[in-house]
């Protein structure tokens, strides 16, 4: 599935282990700076995910069903994220209404914090608040614990690409290319 990885990437530390009650522990890993993309016969689909959006108000991952999504796992206190999250914002403002989502998830942050980072950013996609980790943990096989992650869904909502550490906008508008030329 994802390929070993090279060089070391993340905001995050911990003994590697999953522990389901604090909400996981998140760790270094190996970071993937270009991505890898996933042969679509290869693809397997994403797990379904829902909660409850920073700006208030419910999400269903089935509203992303039908488009290619951009899945960004991020930390008001990751400083990679700094620099990725307005990078990320620039490519959703070119691509927003042509079949292609992001959605931002914030995880082990306090609201306060997440609230004033997308603000201070001039973040407009929408970002789930994922205090304990669930959602990530959910896509730990990609791995989305490592912060920043980034995830890539195609239209039949499978994992087409993904990301450990920061992703560079050119590798972002390059993996979106592909995906959304694919019928």
């Amino acid at each position: 599935m994802v390929a070993a990885l090279g060089a070391l990437a993340g905001c995050t530390t911990g003994s590697g282990a999953v522990d389901v009650a604090n909400g996981g522990e998140f760790r270094f890993v190996a970071g993937t700076p270009a991505g890898e993309v996933i042969p679509a016969d290869e693809r397997a689909t994403a797990p379904e995910f829902s909660g409850e959006l920073l700006s208030g108000g419910d999400f269903e991952s089935s509203s992303l069903a039908g488009d290619v999504a951009v899945l960004n796992f991020w930390g008001s206190w990751c400083a990679p994220c700094r620099v990725e999250t307005p990078q990320f914002q620039e490519v959703y403002a070119e691509v927003e209404g042509d079949g292609v989502q992001f959605l931002g998830l914030n995880v082990k942050d306090v609201r306060q914090l997440a609230t004033a980072f997308v603000d201070s950013k001039g973040i407009t996609f929408p970002s789930l608040y994922d205090p304990k980790g669930e959602v990530a943990l959910a896509f730990r096989d990609y791995p989305a614990t490592a912060i920043p992650s980034t995830i890539v869904l195609d239209r039949e909502g499978r994992v087409a690409a993904v990301y450990t550490g920061e992703v560079q906008q050119d590798d972002l508008r390059a993996v979106l290319d592909l995906v959304r030329g694919e019928s």
